[in-house]
């Protein structure tokens, strides 16, 4: 007896342990429960718990079954887990129903979102928005997923969000009242659109660029841009904010990655030259750039398989432009420091981004945006290469230029030398044969300058010497060539002029040297004089030369007639001055 009651005993208190079992395992079942109160409701981080669904088409009572995680709700579970479902509860303890709004704020990269609402253990609503049938349906609001729903006063409802997507999974669920979910709503994108707004400038300004200097880097550098612009818009929300570009057809803009690096190692290649400067680094980049070509070319047949590859490709490119960037460096290339700098900044942001999509690092601002701020400060410290390397072109340019003033003036007086003034005179002298223009020429020759510089020394000669030379410039048009031809003898050629004006000229400009005093000592002023030989040119030789023997001959004969003078040639009484050839 005593034996039976022992069994009994045993027996009842198995009962009652299998009850209390299977009483309290709903309960520990349950999702994780948040509590509204009278307050606005703003939920962004409170608890759920998820589970990585075995398939993608499993059901409600399927997943239920399964073992759930609790988590905070934003969730970063990296490139394995394409299905994801997320539960949690909302117990409303107030005495008024309540409608609140759950979001899904990264939908858009997404397959497939589903929301499930559960009242007292059944099924209540069920919304299945499938992303490439995604038009006009009522629960996306541009790029979100909202379910919105009435909660009875001291109700609490269960809610299951499923997530699947293409590639990485990583998405927030919030839950809002009508208000803050209108002010959610109305303040996302606004940060994506100011990155794309920048890159968009810079797209603008280096394609103004390459028009103006016919440079190759900033259009490789503006298709790197665009490229970077389109994957910001497209990771970040904005295509599907702006245009509705879900599903399949979103997919194909993640092609962009793959031309962003394309023609980043492009624009590598122009700016540092590589062809010409850096042959081996010139042949590890054209490598790295086939290989991204091909992924690129795969892409456009199966993009989801293109992009599995893509991630180590992207890990690949960035050691080895870095690699390629440090040896620039130290081969002493000065933009190669800006450009390590700038794609540091790159490779740290997404570094940070990876290991966020990868679960490693929890959600914030910089790790989910990582992608968009390594691309932007990349992008703009590029940009600060494209400005610097224009600096260094004019330097260049200015230089040479220098170069080029110095090689045809006269460094004493600024105006051309001889050499100058015979290639642009007998330039001159062919377009006037074509359009019969008269021209003349004067030979200016400082009367008795000798006596000056033994008398007052050099530096008071070239004293004179530059002030007759700003004279004969400011006298003188645009079109007119004056130059020094050495020591104190200066020629002008006169375009479209007669013989009879430039004769004239010749008047007014010794009048003028009349006028021209300059302070020898404290108790004596310096005054000089020219004697000024005038021809014309004959349009039908071959040189200006003889021209200016012409009037070299004028001029030598204002000399023996007593200086401070001009004097006109005279071709006949040239021919009588010459020796007698018998």
């Amino acid at each position: 007896m005593t034996q039976l009651l022992r069994q009994l005993s045993w027996f009842l208190t198995g009962c009652v342990s299998l009850w209390m079992l299977a009483y309290s395992a709903p309960v520990h079942a349950d999702a994780p429960l948040s509590t509204l109160t009278s307050a606005p409701v703003k939920l962004e981080n409170f608890p759920i718990e998820y589970v990585i669904a075995p398939r993608a088409d499993m059901s409600l009572s399927e997943v239920k079954s399964l073992t759930f995680v609790p988590y905070q709700s934003r969730l970063a579970l990296g490139t394995e887990a394409k299905s994801v479902w997320v539960r949690f509860r909302l117990h409303n303890s107030t005495d008024e129903s309540r409608r609140v709004f759950i979001h899904f704020p990264e939908a858009y990269h997404n397959r497939a979102v589903g929301f499930y609402e559960l009242n007292n253990g059944a099924l209540a609503n069920r919304v299945n928005i499938k992303l490439n049938e995604v038009d006009q349906h009522p629960n996306m609001v541009r790029e979100q997923a909202v379910y919105s729903t009435e909660i009875g006063a001291g109700d609490t409802a269960t809610f299951y969000v499923h997530s699947w997507s293409y590639s990485h999974q990583w998405f927030a669920i919030n839950v809002y009242d009508e208000k803050n979910s209108r002010d959610a709503l109305a303040g996302t994108m606004l940060d994506i659109a100011l990155m794309v707004g920048i890159l968009l400038a810079l797209i603008i300004f280096n394609f103004l660029l390459y028009f103006s200097s016919r440079s190759i880097d900033n259009v490789y550098y503006a298709l790197y841009l665009i490229s970077g612009a389109v994957w910001i818009a497209l990771s970040y929300g904005l295509l599907g904010n702006v245009f509705d570009l879900f599903g399949n057809v979103a997919l194909q803009f993640h092609l962009s990655l793959m031309a962003m690096a394309a023609f980043l190692i492009l624009f590598m290649t122009a700016i540092f030259d590589t062809k010409k400067s850096f042959p081996t680094e010139h042949k590890v980049l054209s490598a790295l750039l086939g290989i991204i070509v091909i992924d690129f070319i795969y892409g456009l047949f199966d993009i989801v398989a293109a992009l599995s590859y893509a991630s180590t490709i992207a890990a690949v490119m960035i050691v080895i432009t870095l690699s390629v960037g440090v040896s620039i460096w130290r081969k002493g290339h000065p933009l190669a420091i800006y450009f390590l700098l700038g794609h540091s900044f790159f490779f740290i942001f997404n570094a940070l981004a990876v290991l966020y999509y990868k679960s490693i690092l929890d959600f914030s601002y910089i790790t989910k945006h990582g992608v968009g701020i390594g691309i932007m400060l990349e992008a703009l410290m590029l940009a600060f290469i494209v400005a610097y390397r224009i600096k260094m072109l004019e330097q260049v340019k200015a230089s040479q230029e220098q170069l080029r003033i110095e090689a045809q003036t006269d460094p004493l007086t600024g105006l051309y030398n001889r050499r100058y003034f015979y290639r642009r005179a007998n330039e001159l002298l062919e377009k006037a044969k074509d359009q019969e223009i008269p021209m003349a020429v004067l030979a200016v020759d400082l009367d008795d300058f000798k006596q000056v510089n033994d008398t007052y020394g050099h530096q008071l000669g070239d004293r004179v010497l530059v002030e007759i030379a700003q004279l004969l410039r400011d006298s003188c048009r645009s079109q007119d060539v004056v130059a020094r031809f050495g020591g104190e003898e200066f020629v002008v050629l006169l375009y479209r002029t007669s013989l009879s004006s430039a004769a004239a000229i010749a008047e007014t400009l010794r009048q003028q040297v009349h006028g021209i005093t300059i302070a020898a000592n404290k108790a004596e002023d310096l005054q000089v004089t020219v004697s000024i030989g005038v021809t014309d040119v004959d349009l039908n030789v071959s040189s200006i030369e003889l021209s200016l023997h012409d009037a070299d001959t004028a001029l030598y004969q204002a000399k023996g007639e007593g200086r401070d003078r001009v004097c006109v040639y005279d071709y006949l009484n040239d021919i009588n001055l010459a020796p007698d050839s018998t």
